[in-house]
């Protein structure tokens, strides 16, 4: 069977592992795995989340309002928006797909930092379009421009706070990319974590009405990071209208569930939720920047729900996620970056306790 070419040069994109695996390779009963790999809220399901659910269930055979007419109204109101400049997406990553089908093509170049999420890269690759990348893992101006300058890339790729690092780049940087961007270049603010980097550091924060100024720009937010819904896949997508109306012919009827969208408007309701994972994670990134320089351990400064420790002896970064592994306790590898690091969603107090420990026999 013959596929197009383009596939040839695409990886295809490693989740991190499930409970339900470690439990059949390791014989570790389920409710003994620590899950720290995905950067999942360690709160879990907000109540009012999961009693919308339970509400909806009996609905599930019913196709929801395609117009998700509720949730574009919380969201214009949450962000002092209009409804026609925002897009919902299943996931974030959806919209990701939606720019690269309508901005893309063999012709085109796609600009993103050293380190950054695969699936960039992986749409992009499926419409044939070459990738550049920054010569580190961080979002600096001084790498960005020349290479703006140099390429003239069709879409420049900034996700601050940026998986799998941790590390963001500030308001007035992002605003420096945009400005200095050909007006043909959409600019994307991949901001799935942006309630963690506006929590720590005010410099930080992007709002979706700093990027509507610009009409080759967008904004992506998600609920599946502080508003615990990354099981329902609900992600949304601000800039001016006529970007959201080309983005818009790519999306599929109904590409969120009945479910998905009575959760996200329940979360849309509720910020008690999310407060309260924002003040336990303060609280226990602290511990883990505490462990990393009780034990020698490099780590990048962290502005999302999880930290990246980096080591320094070749090859530590796969032998303390395999024995970490062997513990029943699941963080990422990410040696396949080339970083010799793991990455570590913050905890709770419980989950985190285990971790350490288990670091202290692994190293």
């Amino acid at each position: 069977m013959t596929f197009n070419a383009t596939l040839d040069a695409i990886k295809t994109y490693e989740a991190g592992k499930p409970i339900e695996l470690v439990v059949r390779e390791f014989g570790i009963a389920p409710e003994e795995v620590v899950k720290l790999a995905s950067n999942e809220n360690p709160l879990g399901t907000n109540p009012i989340v999961a009693q919308a659910i339970r509400e909806h269930a009996d609905k599930a055979h019913l196709y929801p309002d395609d117009s998700m007419f509720e949730l574009k109204a919380l969201l214009s109101q949450r962000f002092a928006v209009p409804e026609e400049t925002i897009i919902i997406g299943a996931g974030s990553d959806q919209i990701l797909e939606f720019i690269s089908r309508a901005k893309l093509n063999a012709e085109s170049t796609v600009l993103m930092t050293q380190v950054t999420f695969a699936m960039y890269e992986i749409y992009a690759r499926q419409v044939g379009a070459t990738i550049v990348r920054t010569p580190s893992y961080e979002h600096r101006v001084d790498e960005f421009l020349p290479l703006m300058a140099e390429h003239a890339p069709d879409v420049v790729y900034l996700c601050t706070p940026n998986n799998p690092t941790g590390d963001a780049i500030g308001h007035d940087e992002v605003l420096q990319i945009i400005e200095a961007a050909d007006p043909e270049t959409l600019v994307v603010i991949d901001g799935a974590y942006m309630e963690y980097a506006a929590d720590k550091d005010e410099r930080y924060r992007i709002e979706p009405t700093d990027i509507l100024r610009y009409p080759n720009a967008v904004y992506l937010g998600t609920f599946s990071k502080a508003y615990g819904l990354g099981g329902m896949r609900v992600g949304y997508g601000i800039a001016q209208s006529a970007i959201i109306q080309a983005l818009s012919k790519m999306r599929p009827p109904f590409n969120i569930s009945t479910l998905s969208l009575a959760a996200a408007i329940a979360a849309s309701k509720d910020s008690v939720f999310v407060d309260k994972t924002l003040a336990l994670h303060r609280e226990q990134l602290e511990r883990y920047v505490a462990f990393a320089e009780e034990q020698g351990i490099g780590t990048i400064e962290s502005y999302t729900n999880f930290i990246t420790y980096v080591f320094d002896t070749p090859g530590a970064a796969t032998r303390i996620a395999d024995a970490l592994l062997r513990q029943g306790i699941i963080v990422r590898n990410l040696s396949s970056y080339g970083l010799n690091a793991i990455r570590i969603t913050v905890g709770t107090p419980e989950q985190n306790d285990r971790l350490f420990a288990a670091l202290l026999e692994s190293m």
